[in-house]
């Protein structure tokens, strides 16, 4: 998530390296190349090469969701696997709790599509205003 927000608070400045995103996020750039062609393959992220090279939005930072984001990184949104795949457990027809975790799946679904790019970066610079009134 936050390679993606680094890109959005960057958005429209050009193609950011990994490097720099590395160090402003704190995260490996090992851990960041496990990521890009993912988000690259999904349309969310685009690649530039060459010496000023590196990545950029695919798309306004208006039009990617968090729940885009996390269905490429981390797959369904299923809390436990029997939402998805009922025939993991012969109890799932008749199991009130598989409906409790489906109907919360569904919620937690329709709010990360609920919440962009730019919510998180209009959220994060409210934050940082916050702290900086606050020193």
């Amino acid at each position: 998530m936050r390679l993606m927000m680094d890109l959005a608070e960057h958005y429209g400045q050009g193609a950011i390296s990994l490097k720099d995103i590395s160090r402003r996020q704190e995260i490996s750039e090992k851990y960041l190349w496990q990521l890009i062609n993912p988000l690259k393959n999904a349309g969310l992220i685009s690649s530039t090469r060459g010496s000023l090279g590196g990545y950029t939005l695919a798309e306004l930072p208006s039009r990617i969701t968090l729940k885009d984001i996390l269905l490429v990184v981390e797959g369904p949104l299923s809390l436990v696997d029997c939402t998805k795949k009922p025939a993991l457990c012969h109890r799932s027809n008749n199991c009130v709790a598989r409906h409790v975790w489906s109907e919360l799946a569904d919620k937690l679904s329709e709010t990360l599509g609920a919440f962009t790019l730019e919510h998180m970066i209009e959220k994060q610079d409210r934050m940082r205003q916050v702290v900086s009134n606050n020193i």
